[in-house]
């Protein structure tokens, strides 16, 4: 069922709701993950979470818990387990939101081959592994549930990354990943992609420093802001319902404008001014 029509399958009138989907988030215990839980069961899916480490507190939204398979999806046999736990509990799969990933600082002239194995594993083959079981299972089911791969990718894989080379390398190839799966895979299956920017989370002062170096970053940014997770969380909701049902193979940027031109900072030029 690809029309707005879909939403009304539980008697529902909104074609944001996605009551009836069964949704897979990886790396859905905290930060961006977590966020992006708590808004798929707000509107109104079920939602299982994996990681390597059982959550400190269960993830809820309103009156809805999100189930918990421990993971670790560099391992192809315990992303097949996540699928066939997810069935098992809810009877299907609809949505798989490829979120885990990430990577810490490295210099590039010294990191070595087994750290860079390690993130492209995490943010590139993993995805690929999880979206081969995901599309398995979905093309085993009934038609016409518009099931939909989403993959939280970055702005490091779309600009240069330094000290994040293999981490902005494995990123560059999800979003190719999204593009060539959405040929592959069309029309049974959706593949989306959302570039996602500056966001403000628990890990980001690595990255940023104090709150005083998070506000610096954001005035680099068109919104002189960083984002929130949630305002992520929202376009995955959308490219997952009805709303986006003639969307597949494109990467979304959502981070607030993207960085300008460094150099004008540098430049002794007159600019114009307003």
């Amino acid at each position: 069922m690809t029309s707005v029509s879909a939403s009304r399958e539980n008697g529902s009138e909104n074609p944001l709701d996605l009551s009836g989907k069964v949704a897979i988030v990886t790396g859905g215990t905290k930060g961006l993950g977590k966020v992006i839980s708590q808004t798929l069961m707000a509107a109104g899916a079920q939602v299982m979470i994996c990681a390597r480490n059982e959550p400190d507190e269960p993830v809820t939204s309103g009156s809805a818990t999100a189930a918990f398979c421990a993971a670790d999806i560099r391992d192809p046999e315990q992303i097949e387990a996540v699928v066939a736990a997810t069935v098992e509990a809810f009877g299907r799969v609809d949505i798989l939101v490829n979120n885990a990933g990430g990577a810490p600082l490295a210099e590039s002239a010294t990191v070595s081959p087994r750290f860079n194995a390690a993130i492209i594993a995490l943010n590139l083959t993993a995805p690929m592994t999880f979206s081969q079981a995901f599309y398995q299972q979905v093309t085993k089911q009934e038609t016409g549930a518009d099931p939909v791969i989403i993959n939280i990718s970055s702005v490091s894989g779309t600009r240069p990354n330094p000290h994040g080379v293999a981490y902005g390398a494995a990123k560059a190839g999800l979003n190719n990943l999204t593009q060539t799966l959405a040929h592959e895979w069309g029309p049974d299956v959706r593949v989306l992609g959302v570039v996602v920017g500056l966001i403000l989370t628990a890990e980001g002062s690595d990255y940023y420093g104090d709150d005083d170096g998070a506000a610096a970053v954001g005035q680099v940014l068109p919104l002189k802001r960083m984002g929130d997770p949630k305002e992520v969380a929202d376009v995955v909701h959308f490219l997952a319902s009805p709303m986006a049902r003639w969307m597949t193979g494109t990467n979304v940027e959502v981070h607030g404008g993207g960085e300008g031109a460094s150099y004008l900072a540098a430049s002794t030029a007159e600019l114009p001014k307003n």
